[in-house]
């Protein structure tokens, strides 16, 4: 009872100051930017920081204790950059209103989850700044986050940060980002990054060789245009001593124009790729196998000799039975896929991403496809985990 006060007392306290905040803003326009925005910014922070020991309360020392064996590798850049385990994850888009669902997974899988993942935009709205409060609570959990950092450029004010008029910031947009246009906001991210202190993966402008998803693609930006891009970004966190990320490069293989986006070997550390069976959802889709999805592919990405992870692993149920899908893909996982060091489960149940209805990928409602994960789980690299924790060969 004493914490729902404390958390009704807080959330009132922080509407009022939000409120307050918003006020101060309208009322200041251009001059609350410097200074003054240093210290609003500041409170911000602060109430980030209350809010996410209220968020955690209670929750954090047992699933931080079931995480233990993971304490070497999230605090250590150098293993997570060749981890000799497979490290399981998940996006849970329900994220942003707690992680009990993802709790829940935990549960049904018995086996929490070294990696969260979540999406952020570019802009100026709060929410496309560093996340700091889920970071923060994501850590609390025992894991680590992942974060999809996703290049829209159309979502700043370009009067405000005396950017370019342009008819379409997507336009040539890696360009601008490479010759500093956006500096203002990656400095922001990196400095915030630093501050948060402890590793995050940051999977930036992912599948950008697909010419029709997504606005930094080739639809508008040259192959060399999204790697000047890429590293100058790299660049700019490595300038500011920002060495607590590892970049994830994730392109989409079943375009073959991929390599060409590759931006070396000294400015990625992983290797991403989507893995999601739509099923017969679709007319362009059918019931594909993990192997095809991204079996197939594995050799080729291989060759960059970078860890692999599935950055998004699902199956809709339309077109054929789930659990026997994810049985099929887990069984022999790493004698098969000896460089694939990451999964993380896609666990939307509302997707409107790709078409004009929404999808259910989510694994919390399916417990007989969590029980053959778990068993994957169980048989597999968990064994492996306890074996090296304990001592033994």
């Amino acid at each position: 009872m004493k914490t729902k006060m404390k958390r009704f007392a807080f959330v009132s306290g922080a509407t009022l100051l939000g409120i307050a905040l918003v006020l101060i803003f309208i009322f200041l326009g251009k001059q609350s930017s410097g200074p003054i925005s240093e210290v609003l910014g500041t409170l911000g922070d602060k109430v980030i920081d209350v809010e996410h020991s209220l968020l955690m309360k209670g929750r954090e020392p047992v699933r931080s204790k079931e995480l233990a064996w993971f304490d070497k590798y999230r605090n250590d850049t150098v293993l997570l950059r060749h981890p000799d385990t497979i490290l399981l994850g998940v996006y849970d888009n329900n994220y942003q209103k707690g992680f009990d669902k993802i709790l829940k997974l935990d549960k049904m899988l018995d086996a929490p989850l070294p990696l969260i993942q979540i999406y952020i935009a570019w802009g100026d709205k709060l929410n496309e700044r560093f996340p700091m409060m889920y970071a923060k609570a994501i850590y609390g959990l025992g894991s680590t986050p992942m974060i999809t950092w996703e290049p829209w450029l159309n979502d700043f004010n370009r009067k405000e940060h005396n950017l370019p008029k342009v008819s379409d910031p997507d336009k040539n947009g890696m360009a601008a980002v490479a010759r500093g246009d956006y500096d203002f906001y990656i400095k922001a991210w990196a400095s915030e990054v630093k501050t948060f202190g402890h590793n995050v993966f940051i999977r930036l402008g992912h599948e950008m060789n697909d010419p029709y998803r997504y606005p930094w693609g080739p639809q508008n930006n040259k192959p060399e245009e999204f790697i000047a891009a890429w590293r100058h970004v790299v660049d700019v966190f490595r300038k500011m001593n920002v060495q607590n990320v590892l970049w994830v490069w994730a392109p989409q293989p079943s375009y073959s124009h991929y390599k060409e986006y590759y931006p070396g070997k000294d400015y990625v550390d992983w290797v991403g790729v989507g893995a999601l069976n739509y099923g017969t959802v679709a007319p362009w889709s059918k019931w594909w196998t993990f192997k095809e999805i991204f079996g197939n592919y594995y050799d080729k990405l291989d060759t960059f000799k970078k860890p692999l992870m599935i950055t998004e692993m699902g199956s809709l149920t339309v077109g054929g039975e789930r659990d026997v899908w994810f049985k099929n893909a887990f069984t022999n996982l790493p004698e098969k896929y000896p460089d694939l060091k990451a999964i993380l489960f896609f666990d939307d149940n509302s997707d409107n991403t790709t078409l004009n209805k929404s999808l259910d990928w989510s694994l919390t409602d399916d417990s007989l496809t969590c029980k053959v994960i778990h068993t994957a789980i169980e048989t597999t690299w968990k064994n492996d985990v306890e074996s090296e924790e304990t001592g033994k060969e």
